[in-house]
């Protein structure tokens, strides 16, 4: 094994491994060359948490995703036609995106480009940025190869942003706006020649070419990130933010609101798991300062999903009706809490630590957060199998459920007081010496 592979191997959840295995397995017995790219090596090799796992193959990935959904039982979310990427969800929860390798051109800044399959080295020197331009073989043959034309790992040892090419900007300008988001996320610097081509593209006010909907996604990105609040506080030093929304132009979005958001985040205990959708809170904060006419123009200019809608327009709503179940008295033990609490969406507990008035609500969802998830996260597999029960089966569930709440209401016992030391009498002190003179 190489020493990639081992680092990849560490970074991977048991999820996530086997959606690996999953893919290695079907790509294989296509004959395909499947790669892990993007921002998964470039988190691996630089010491962060992996919030993306995304694979490229060189052929359409449109079958080898068919052959997946029927031997996997994973499903098929989204696709690209024109860019040739399809998005999957396997069991768990767990997300990856499966992409042709190929060539983007652009006949002008902002355009729809021309897509050609291509080989991988090929692909990751057409990319963004340096840093993202970095690939792992998975392939029988080449098994841990690390293939990276650009020398993204020496950019990602120089906590560098540098662009792919003199064009990287200018071809794509919606890149200004991932690059400043990456730059907060990794705390990297921007390379001298980069931040002049940025520069330049400002100049000729090609970021006002970016498409409607690569700024929706683009939004939708800043919503997923550790601290969405940091990202848009340096879109608005950069005057970037009115693209988005003419109501944000003038620095109209409550920053202090995202930051308490952050402080709320931290909250959640690292390592135990805790899911939550981001987006629907996301826009409840950028856009508390909104009138209703720009709320509405927001979603059309953007096109916004109806889905993405529904679910931050109803956020405060469901809020409030778990906060009223969240302050009653039946809730007077731990497992009663974890019982409301297990089964509420994340977001609506972390709106309510924001929003909520309650002192009771929030200790309850903060003793959730810090305690009870702590405490569940306890109950391992070998309890269960323990307690006669198959994990992963249904009748496995019900058990580790009876074990975290049986576990949550146990009182600590107390420590008996110890029995008292005998302790010998101290000797008597000696006559004293006679002074000497």
């Amino acid at each position: 094994m190489s020493d990639y592979m081992f680092m990849l191997d560490n970074h991977l959840s048991s999820e996530q491994s086997r959606m690996v295995e999953e893919i290695q397995a079907v790509t294989q017995n296509a004959n395909v060359n499947l790669y892990l790219t993007g921002g998964a090596l470039r988190d691996m090799l630089g010491g962060f948490p992996l919030h993306e796992i995304d694979f490229t193959v060189e052929a359409q990935p449109a079958k080898l995703a068919r052959t997946l959904e029927a031997k996997a039982g994973c499903k098929i979310l989204a696709s690209d036609d024109h860019r040739k990427i399809i998005w999957i969800e396997f069991s768990g929860g767990v997300r990856t995106s499966l992409a042709m390798a190929r060539t983007e051109k652009y006949t002008k800044p902002g355009a729809k480009p021309q897509v050609q399959a291509a080989t991988i080295h090929e692909d990751l020197r057409g990319r963004d940025f340096t840093v993202n331009a970095i690939a792992l073989s998975l392939s029988r043959a080449s098994r841990g190869l690390l293939i990276d034309p650009t020398n993204g790992a020496g950019d990602l040892e120089r906590k560098e942003l540098r662009a792919v090419s003199n064009y990287t900007l200018y071809d794509d300008p919606s890149r200004i706006l991932r690059m400043f988001r990456l730059q907060v996320r990794l705390g990297f610097a921007i390379e001298e020649r980069t931040r002049m081509q940025y520069q330049n593209v400002r100049e000729a006010q090609l970021e006002t070419r970016i498409p409607p909907a690569l700024l929706r996604d683009e939004l939708q990105r800043i919503a997923q990130e550790p601290d969405p609040g940091h990202v848009l506080q340096v879109l608005q030093q950069e005057n970037l933010l009115g693209l988005f929304s003419p109501a944000l132009a003038g620095g109209n979005v409550n920053l202090s609101s995202f930051e308490k958001l952050h402080r709320v985040r931290q909250l959640i205990v690292f390592g135990v798991p805790f899911s939550f959708e981001p987006t629907p809170l996301f826009f409840n904060l950028l856009t508390e300062k909104f009138s209703p006419k720009e709320r509405t123009a927001l979603v059309k200019d953007l096109e916004i999903p109806k889905a993405v809608v529904t679910g931050w327009q109803a956020l405060e709503t469901r809020a409030k009706a778990l906060e009223k179940e969240l302050k009653s008295a039946k809730l007077n033990k731990p497992s009663r809490v974890w019982a409301v609490a297990s089964k509420s969406p994340g977001d609506q507990l972390l709106f309510l630590l924001l929003k909520s008035s309650e002192r009771l609500v929030q200790d309850r969802i903060k003793h959730y957060l810090q305690k009870y998830l702590p405490t569940a996260h306890e109950i391992t597999e070998r309890d269960v199998l323990a307690a006669g029960a198959e994990p992963g089966t249904a009748k496995g569930e019900r058990v580790r459920e009876h074990l975290i709440l049986t576990h949550l209401d146990a009182r600590p016992k107390k420590a008996e007081p110890a029995p008292p030391v005998e302790t010998a009498a101290p000797p008597l002190p000696s006559p004293a010496a006679p002074a000497r003179r």
